[in-house]
């Protein structure tokens, strides 16, 4: 087990604030059609959120198509290993509407306390 920071060490929380988010993300990635974990994987990362990995990735994916939120359907390929190809369901659509609300409520009452400390 690890010791504890010392006081006043910085902490980054980014990769927790990452993983608490990334369900929410990843059905946003799929909004505009069908892709795959890589394809995923690369358009997160050009949005500013770094080089996600399959380990993090993957059980997402599938968490989210366990949930119906998500569908899957593997694709071989004439070169290469086969894909599998994810889509929003119309479950996953509403969760998207409905959670991506509660963020953006969140994000705004974050911002708000941040803002009324001075933090820009």
């Amino acid at each position: 087990m690890a010791a504890p920071a010392p006081r006043g060490a910085k902490t980054d929380r980014r990769a927790s604030w990452f993983k608490g988010v990334l369900d929410l993300l990843v059905l946003a990635s799929l909004t505009e059609g069908e892709s795959y974990g890589y394809e995923i994987a690369k358009l997160l990362g050009a949005a500013g959120f770094g080089q996600i990995k399959g380990g993090t990735l993957y059980p997402v994916l599938n968490r989210l198509e366990e949930a119906g939120l998500v569908a899957a359907e593997f694709r071989a390929t004439e070169k290469g290993p086969g894909r599998r190809y994810y889509s929003l369901t119309d479950a996953g659509r509403a969760t998207l509407g409905e959670q991506g609300g509660l963020w953006l409520a969140f994000d705004a009452s974050v911002r708000e306390v941040l803002a009324k400390a001075g933090v820009r």
